[in-house]
Protein backbone atom coordinates (compact mmCIF):
# COMPACT_ATOMS: atom_id res chain seq x y z
CA UNK A 1 0.00 0.00 0.00
CA UNK A 2 1.14 3.52 -0.74
CA UNK A 3 0.08 6.33 1.59
CA UNK A 4 0.36 10.07 1.23
CA UNK A 5 -0.33 13.28 3.15
CA UNK A 6 0.42 16.99 3.01
CA UNK A 7 1.51 19.87 5.23
CA UNK A 8 -0.48 23.13 5.59
CA UNK A 9 -1.21 24.56 2.17
CA UNK A 10 0.39 27.47 0.43
CA UNK A 11 -1.00 28.91 -2.81
CA UNK A 12 -0.09 26.82 -5.81
CA UNK A 13 -1.55 27.60 -9.21
CA UNK A 14 0.84 25.63 -11.38
CA UNK A 15 -1.26 24.22 -14.21
CA UNK A 16 -1.50 20.48 -14.74
CA UNK A 17 -0.45 19.12 -18.08
CA UNK A 18 -2.84 18.25 -20.88
CA UNK A 19 -4.51 15.11 -22.24
CA UNK A 20 -1.56 14.23 -24.49
CA UNK A 21 0.65 13.94 -21.42
CA UNK A 22 -1.97 11.88 -19.60
CA UNK A 23 -1.96 9.29 -22.38
CA UNK A 24 1.63 8.41 -21.56
CA UNK A 25 0.32 6.65 -18.45
CA UNK A 26 -2.50 4.78 -20.18
CA UNK A 27 -1.86 1.03 -19.91
CA UNK A 28 -2.11 -1.30 -22.86
CA UNK A 29 -5.59 -2.36 -23.98
CA UNK A 30 -5.19 -5.72 -22.24
CA UNK A 31 -4.10 -4.02 -19.03
CA UNK A 32 -7.09 -1.67 -19.21
CA UNK A 33 -9.47 -4.59 -19.71
CA UNK A 34 -7.97 -6.39 -16.73
CA UNK A 35 -8.09 -3.31 -14.53
CA UNK A 36 -11.69 -2.51 -15.43
CA UNK A 37 -12.69 -5.99 -14.30
CA UNK A 38 -11.67 -5.07 -10.77
CA UNK A 39 -14.29 -3.69 -8.42
CA UNK A 40 -14.84 -3.15 -4.72
CA UNK A 41 -17.67 -5.02 -3.06
CA UNK A 42 -18.51 -4.41 0.59
CA UNK A 43 -21.17 -6.60 2.21
CA UNK A 44 -22.73 -6.36 5.66
CA UNK A 45 -19.91 -4.23 7.05
CA UNK A 46 -20.15 -3.29 10.73
CA UNK A 47 -17.62 -1.49 12.89
CA UNK A 48 -17.78 -0.44 16.56
CA UNK A 49 -15.48 1.75 18.59
CA UNK A 50 -16.62 0.90 22.10
CA UNK A 51 -20.30 1.88 22.24
CA UNK A 52 -20.07 3.93 19.05
CA UNK A 53 -21.45 2.17 15.98
CA UNK A 54 -19.39 3.65 13.14
CA UNK A 55 -20.65 1.39 10.32
CA UNK A 56 -24.07 -0.25 10.27
CA UNK A 57 -24.65 -3.12 7.84
CA UNK A 58 -23.04 -1.30 4.92
CA UNK A 59 -23.48 -2.86 1.47
CA UNK A 60 -21.75 -1.20 -1.49
CA UNK A 61 -20.59 -2.31 -4.94
CA UNK A 62 -18.21 0.02 -6.79
CA UNK A 63 -17.81 -0.55 -10.55
CA UNK A 64 -14.32 -1.05 -11.89
CA UNK A 65 -12.79 1.95 -13.62
CA UNK A 66 -15.12 4.43 -11.93
CA UNK A 67 -14.63 7.35 -9.54
CA UNK A 68 -16.93 7.03 -6.55
CA UNK A 69 -17.35 9.67 -3.85
CA UNK A 70 -18.21 8.76 -0.26
CA UNK A 71 -20.02 11.88 0.89
CA UNK A 72 -21.33 12.79 4.31
CA UNK A 73 -20.91 14.99 7.38
CA UNK A 74 -18.32 14.40 10.09
CA UNK A 75 -19.06 11.17 11.93
CA UNK A 76 -21.07 9.66 9.08
CA UNK A 77 -18.66 6.72 8.67
CA UNK A 78 -17.19 7.60 5.29
CA UNK A 79 -13.53 7.55 6.40
CA UNK A 80 -14.08 4.40 8.46
CA UNK A 81 -15.53 2.72 5.37
CA UNK A 82 -12.55 3.77 3.27
CA UNK A 83 -10.10 2.58 5.92
CA UNK A 84 -11.89 -0.78 6.06
CA UNK A 85 -11.45 -1.12 2.29
CA UNK A 86 -7.79 -0.21 2.72
CA UNK A 87 -7.25 -2.73 5.51
CA UNK A 88 -6.46 -0.05 8.08
CA UNK A 89 -9.56 -1.03 10.04
CA UNK A 90 -10.77 -4.60 10.61
CA UNK A 91 -14.58 -4.80 10.56
CA UNK A 92 -16.49 -6.49 13.36
CA UNK A 93 -18.65 -8.19 10.74
CA UNK A 94 -18.96 -8.27 6.97
CA UNK A 95 -16.60 -8.70 4.04
CA UNK A 96 -14.46 -6.58 1.72
CA UNK A 97 -13.75 -7.89 -1.77
CA UNK A 98 -11.32 -6.22 -4.19
CA UNK A 99 -11.00 -7.52 -7.72
CA UNK A 100 -12.93 -10.67 -6.87
CA UNK A 101 -10.68 -11.54 -3.91
CA UNK A 102 -11.88 -11.50 -0.31
CA UNK A 103 -9.37 -9.22 1.40
CA UNK A 104 -11.22 -8.72 4.69
CA UNK A 105 -8.32 -10.08 6.74
CA UNK A 106 -5.48 -9.46 4.31
CA UNK A 107 -2.98 -6.80 5.46
CA UNK A 108 -2.99 -3.41 3.69
CA UNK A 109 0.35 -3.91 1.96
CA UNK A 110 -1.01 -7.00 0.20
CA UNK A 111 -4.16 -5.38 -1.22
CA UNK A 112 -2.57 -3.62 -4.24
CA UNK A 113 -4.04 -0.24 -3.37
CA UNK A 114 -2.82 3.32 -3.40
CA UNK A 115 -3.90 5.49 -0.46
CA UNK A 116 -3.67 9.29 -0.24
CA UNK A 117 -4.46 11.02 3.04
CA UNK A 118 -5.23 14.69 3.65
CA UNK A 119 -2.01 15.14 5.60
CA UNK A 120 0.94 13.66 3.81
CA UNK A 121 3.91 12.52 5.90
CA UNK A 122 6.47 12.42 3.10
CA UNK A 123 9.95 11.11 3.69
CA UNK A 124 11.57 14.43 4.55
CA UNK A 125 15.07 13.15 3.86
CA UNK A 126 14.17 11.97 0.34
CA UNK A 127 13.76 14.20 -2.67
CA UNK A 128 10.67 14.18 -4.88
CA UNK A 129 12.06 11.54 -7.24
CA UNK A 130 12.88 9.13 -4.42
CA UNK A 131 9.59 9.76 -2.61
CA UNK A 132 7.59 8.89 -5.73
CA UNK A 133 9.81 5.93 -6.54
CA UNK A 134 9.75 4.48 -3.03
CA UNK A 135 6.92 2.02 -3.66
CA UNK A 136 8.36 0.45 -6.81
CA UNK A 137 11.84 0.34 -5.22
CA UNK A 138 10.75 -1.74 -2.23
CA UNK A 139 9.01 -4.05 -4.71
CA UNK A 140 12.41 -4.58 -6.35
CA UNK A 141 11.41 -3.16 -9.72
CA UNK A 142 14.32 -2.55 -12.15
CA UNK A 143 15.96 0.83 -11.68
CA UNK A 144 15.44 1.87 -15.28
CA UNK A 145 11.72 1.04 -15.06
CA UNK A 146 11.39 3.03 -11.82
CA UNK A 147 13.17 6.04 -13.31
CA UNK A 148 10.95 6.01 -16.40
CA UNK A 149 7.76 5.62 -14.36
CA UNK A 150 8.70 8.39 -11.94
CA UNK A 151 9.60 10.82 -14.70
CA UNK A 152 6.32 10.13 -16.50
CA UNK A 153 4.29 10.61 -13.34
CA UNK A 154 6.05 13.82 -12.35
CA UNK A 155 5.35 15.28 -15.76
CA UNK A 156 1.71 14.26 -15.52
CA UNK A 157 1.23 15.90 -12.11
CA UNK A 158 3.02 19.07 -13.12
CA UNK A 159 6.21 18.45 -11.16
CA UNK A 160 8.67 17.89 -14.01
CA UNK A 161 11.83 19.72 -13.01
CA UNK A 162 11.14 19.27 -9.29
CA UNK A 163 12.82 15.85 -9.01
CA UNK A 164 15.66 17.05 -6.81
CA UNK A 165 13.57 19.18 -4.45
CA UNK A 166 12.68 18.04 -0.96
CA UNK A 167 9.16 18.10 0.53
CA UNK A 168 9.92 21.21 2.61
CA UNK A 169 10.66 23.05 -0.65
CA UNK A 170 7.19 22.35 -2.10
CA UNK A 171 3.88 24.13 -1.58
CA UNK A 172 0.86 22.28 -0.23
CA UNK A 173 -0.59 21.70 -3.67
CA UNK A 174 2.72 20.42 -5.01
CA UNK A 175 3.09 18.02 -2.09
CA UNK A 176 -0.36 16.62 -2.75
CA UNK A 177 0.42 16.09 -6.42
CA UNK A 178 3.58 14.31 -5.34
CA UNK A 179 1.40 12.19 -3.02
CA UNK A 180 -0.87 11.21 -5.90
CA UNK A 181 2.13 10.39 -8.09
CA UNK A 182 3.54 8.23 -5.31
CA UNK A 183 0.24 6.37 -4.93
CA UNK A 184 0.05 5.73 -8.68
CA UNK A 185 3.67 4.67 -9.00
CA UNK A 186 2.90 1.11 -7.89
CA UNK A 187 0.08 0.78 -10.47
CA UNK A 188 -2.58 -0.03 -7.87
CA UNK A 189 -5.82 -1.89 -8.52
CA UNK A 190 -7.69 0.83 -6.67
CA UNK A 191 -6.86 4.35 -5.52
CA UNK A 192 -8.30 5.46 -2.18
CA UNK A 193 -8.38 9.19 -1.38
CA UNK A 194 -9.31 10.43 2.09
CA UNK A 195 -10.11 14.17 1.89
CA UNK A 196 -6.97 14.64 -0.26
CA UNK A 197 -7.58 18.32 -0.99
CA UNK A 198 -9.17 19.38 2.29
CA UNK A 199 -6.15 21.32 3.54
CA UNK A 200 -5.72 23.35 0.34
CA UNK A 201 -7.16 26.73 -0.56
CA UNK A 202 -10.21 26.89 -2.83
CA UNK A 203 -8.43 27.72 -6.10
CA UNK A 204 -5.79 25.01 -5.73
CA UNK A 205 -8.41 22.50 -4.60
CA UNK A 206 -10.52 23.21 -7.69
CA UNK A 207 -7.51 22.90 -10.00
CA UNK A 208 -6.43 19.60 -8.45
CA UNK A 209 -9.84 17.98 -8.53
CA UNK A 210 -10.21 18.81 -12.22
CA UNK A 211 -6.79 17.32 -12.81
CA UNK A 212 -7.78 14.22 -10.80
CA UNK A 213 -10.93 13.77 -12.90
CA UNK A 214 -8.89 13.91 -16.10
CA UNK A 215 -6.24 11.54 -14.78
CA UNK A 216 -8.79 9.01 -13.56
CA UNK A 217 -10.70 9.09 -16.84
CA UNK A 218 -7.53 8.50 -18.84
CA UNK A 219 -6.00 5.76 -16.70
CA UNK A 220 -9.18 3.97 -15.64
CA UNK A 221 -7.96 3.37 -12.08
CA UNK A 222 -10.90 2.49 -9.83
CA UNK A 223 -10.95 5.42 -7.43
CA UNK A 224 -12.82 6.09 -4.19
CA UNK A 225 -12.82 9.64 -2.81
CA UNK A 226 -13.92 10.56 0.70
CA UNK A 227 -15.19 14.12 0.96
CA UNK A 228 -17.60 16.30 2.91
CA UNK A 229 -17.61 18.83 0.06
CA UNK A 230 -20.86 18.42 -1.87
CA UNK A 231 -19.65 20.47 -4.83
CA UNK A 232 -16.51 18.36 -5.09
CA UNK A 233 -18.51 15.13 -5.13
CA UNK A 234 -21.01 16.41 -7.69
CA UNK A 235 -18.20 17.75 -9.85
CA UNK A 236 -15.85 14.78 -10.14
CA UNK A 237 -17.69 11.56 -9.25
CA UNK A 238 -19.36 9.00 -11.50
CA UNK A 239 -21.26 7.72 -8.47
CA UNK A 240 -21.96 9.12 -5.02
CA UNK A 241 -22.70 7.22 -1.81
CA UNK A 242 -24.28 9.56 0.75
CA UNK A 243 -23.64 8.40 4.32
CA UNK A 244 -25.19 9.36 7.64
CA UNK A 245 -24.74 7.74 11.06
CA UNK A 246 -22.86 4.78 9.63
CA UNK A 247 -25.40 3.96 6.92
CA UNK A 248 -25.59 4.58 3.20
CA UNK A 249 -28.65 6.75 2.69
CA UNK A 250 -28.44 6.79 -1.10
CA UNK A 251 -26.26 5.58 -3.95
CA UNK A 252 -26.45 6.86 -7.49
CA UNK A 253 -25.12 9.24 -10.11
CA UNK A 254 -24.58 12.89 -9.11
CA UNK A 255 -27.74 13.84 -11.00
CA UNK A 256 -29.79 11.10 -9.35
CA UNK A 257 -28.83 11.96 -5.79
CA UNK A 258 -29.33 15.69 -6.39
CA UNK A 259 -32.55 15.61 -8.40
CA UNK A 260 -34.12 12.49 -6.86
CA UNK A 261 -33.03 12.36 -3.19
CA UNK A 262 -34.46 9.46 -1.24
CA UNK A 263 -35.08 11.49 1.93
CA UNK A 264 -34.84 14.95 3.47
CA UNK A 265 -31.34 14.31 4.80
CA UNK A 266 -29.92 13.63 1.35
CA UNK A 267 -31.77 16.59 -0.13
CA UNK A 268 -30.62 19.02 2.55
CA UNK A 269 -27.03 17.75 2.52
CA UNK A 270 -26.65 18.00 -1.25
CA UNK A 271 -27.13 21.72 -1.67
CA UNK A 272 -29.29 24.48 -0.21
CA UNK A 273 -32.95 23.89 0.60
CA UNK A 274 -35.94 25.93 1.65
CA UNK A 275 -39.02 24.75 3.52
CA UNK A 276 -42.34 25.83 2.06
CA UNK A 277 -45.51 24.54 3.77
CA UNK A 278 -43.37 21.99 5.56
CA UNK A 279 -41.85 20.58 2.35
CA UNK A 280 -38.18 20.85 1.47
CA UNK A 281 -37.55 22.43 -1.94
CA UNK A 282 -34.55 23.82 -3.75
CA UNK A 283 -34.32 27.63 -3.64
CA UNK A 284 -34.10 27.72 -7.44
CA UNK A 285 -37.47 25.92 -7.59
CA UNK A 286 -39.23 28.82 -5.86
CA UNK A 287 -41.06 31.43 -7.97
CA UNK A 288 -41.81 34.93 -6.73
CA UNK A 289 -44.65 37.17 -7.90
CA UNK A 290 -46.25 40.49 -6.96
CA UNK A 291 -49.74 38.97 -7.00
CA UNK A 292 -51.03 35.69 -5.51
CA UNK A 293 -51.13 32.83 -8.00
CA UNK A 294 -52.61 29.43 -7.18
CA UNK A 295 -51.34 28.18 -3.80
CA UNK A 296 -48.71 30.91 -3.39
CA UNK A 297 -47.75 31.95 0.17
CA UNK A 298 -47.45 35.60 1.22
CA UNK A 299 -43.93 36.46 2.46
CA UNK A 300 -41.84 39.54 3.17
CA UNK A 301 -38.55 40.38 1.43
CA UNK A 302 -35.81 40.54 4.08
CA UNK A 303 -32.73 40.91 1.87
CA UNK A 304 -31.66 40.79 -1.77
CA UNK A 305 -28.14 39.45 -2.33
CA UNK A 306 -26.45 39.60 -5.75
CA UNK A 307 -24.09 36.62 -6.15
CA UNK A 308 -22.58 37.19 -9.56
CA UNK A 309 -24.76 35.43 -12.12
CA UNK A 310 -27.56 34.67 -9.63
CA UNK A 311 -29.54 36.48 -6.96
CA UNK A 312 -30.61 35.16 -3.55
CA UNK A 313 -33.72 36.62 -1.97
CA UNK A 314 -34.08 36.08 1.77
CA UNK A 315 -37.72 35.92 2.75
CA UNK A 316 -39.80 35.70 5.92
CA UNK A 317 -42.86 33.49 6.07
CA UNK A 318 -44.88 34.79 9.06
CA UNK A 319 -46.19 31.27 9.78
CA UNK A 320 -43.09 29.12 9.13
CA UNK A 321 -40.07 31.40 9.50
CA UNK A 322 -37.24 32.35 7.11
CA UNK A 323 -36.55 30.84 3.70
CA UNK A 324 -34.50 31.80 0.64
CA UNK A 325 -35.29 31.83 -3.06
CA UNK A 326 -32.75 31.86 -5.87
CA UNK A 327 -33.30 33.42 -9.27
CA UNK A 328 -31.52 34.89 -12.25
CA UNK A 329 -30.33 38.47 -12.48
CA UNK A 330 -32.82 39.12 -15.25
CA UNK A 331 -35.78 37.82 -13.26
CA UNK A 332 -34.67 39.78 -10.19
CA UNK A 333 -34.46 42.96 -12.27
CA UNK A 334 -37.95 42.31 -13.66
CA UNK A 335 -39.41 41.85 -10.19
CA UNK A 336 -37.50 44.89 -8.80
CA UNK A 337 -37.79 43.55 -5.26
CA UNK A 338 -37.35 45.87 -2.30
CA UNK A 339 -36.60 45.09 1.34
CA UNK A 340 -39.81 45.05 3.35
CA UNK A 341 -41.97 44.41 0.29
CA UNK A 342 -44.77 41.83 0.43
CA UNK A 343 -44.59 39.20 -2.33
CA UNK A 344 -45.94 35.72 -3.01
CA UNK A 345 -43.88 32.56 -3.35
CA UNK A 346 -44.75 29.15 -4.76
CA UNK A 347 -42.99 26.19 -6.33
CA UNK A 348 -42.82 25.98 -10.10
CA UNK A 349 -40.98 27.59 -12.98
CA UNK A 350 -40.31 31.27 -13.38
CA UNK A 351 -41.85 32.89 -16.47
CA UNK A 352 -39.58 33.19 -19.50
CA UNK A 353 -38.92 36.81 -20.43
CA UNK A 354 -40.17 37.78 -23.88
Amino acid sequence: MTDATTAPATPDTQAATGPDDLRRLVPSSSAIAARESHAIVVAGLNKHYGDYHALRDVDLSIPGGSLTALLGPSGSGKSTLLRAVAGLEVPDAGTVVIGGEDVTFIPPQSREIGFVFQHYAAFKHLNVRDNVGFGPSIRKRPRAEIARRVDELLEIVGLAGYQERYPAQLSGGQRQRMALARALAVEPKVLLLDEPFGALDAKVRDDLRQWLRGLQSETGVTTVLVTHDQEEALDVADHIAVLAEGRIEQWGSPREVYDEPTNDFVKSFLGPTARLRGELVRPHDLVLAHEPVGDAVAVTVERVVHLGFEVRIDLLDPDHGPLSAQTTRGEAARLDLQVGQRVWVRTGQAPVAA
